[in-house]
């Protein structure tokens, strides 16, 4: 038997240009999803979308367990212990928008699971989006620098971005 050549395997997949990270990833996303009982993976990939930002920020969908009768699954969401009741009170709006999710009454019941504050697994679980890291104000004798190398140019628009591009350049060198 002949070992396969190079232009066998060029057949097997299609060239069609660029190609969506979501296409590419999917795959890996919905064997991950599978073993953790989700069929329908847009649950995970799209939770704030589902469930809205402001539970999207409080927790996070962790399992789908299916009975064995085949009435209704139960999925499991995972939460800190002060939001928990919160939670409670939005399960129905939640199992909703889940079930719309999955076009039909997939989920009959919502388990919450609460973990520390700082998540489980090391901190490893993160509910909301990453704080905003601000700007360090400018160096004073820098700016005076910057506004020294832009001075000659009459045109106020040039001359600001100027001013702009020089600090950025003199705060990189300073590092």
């Amino acid at each position: 038997m002949k070992p396969p050549t190079r232009s066998a395997d060029f057949t097997k997949r299609s060239f069609k240009g660029f190609q969506r990270t979501s296409g590419l990833l999917q795959p890996q996303i919905r064997t991950v999803g599978e073993k953790r009982g989700f069929a329908v993976t847009r649950l995970l990939t799209h939770w704030a979308e589902i469930v809205g930002e402001a539970t999207a920020r409080i927790a996070l969908p962790v399992n789908v367990s299916y009975a064995k009768d085949g009435l209704g699954a139960t999925l499991t969401i995972l939460t800190k212990g002060a939001y928990a009741p919160m939670l409670q009170a939005d399960l129905p709006k939640i199992r909703e928008r889940v079930n719309a999710c999955y076009g039909y009454n997939a989920i009959s019941k919502i388990r919450i699971t609460q973990t520390a504050p700082t998540g489980f697994a090391e901190g490893q679980a993160s509910f909301g989006p990453a704080p905003v890291r601000e700007k360090p104000a400018p160096d004073p004798e820098m700016q005076a620098a910057a506004k020294k190398v832009a001075a000659p140019v009459h045109d106020d628009d040039l001359r600001h971005a100027l001013e702009a591009l020089a600090q950025n350049v003199l705060s990189r060198s300073k590092r």
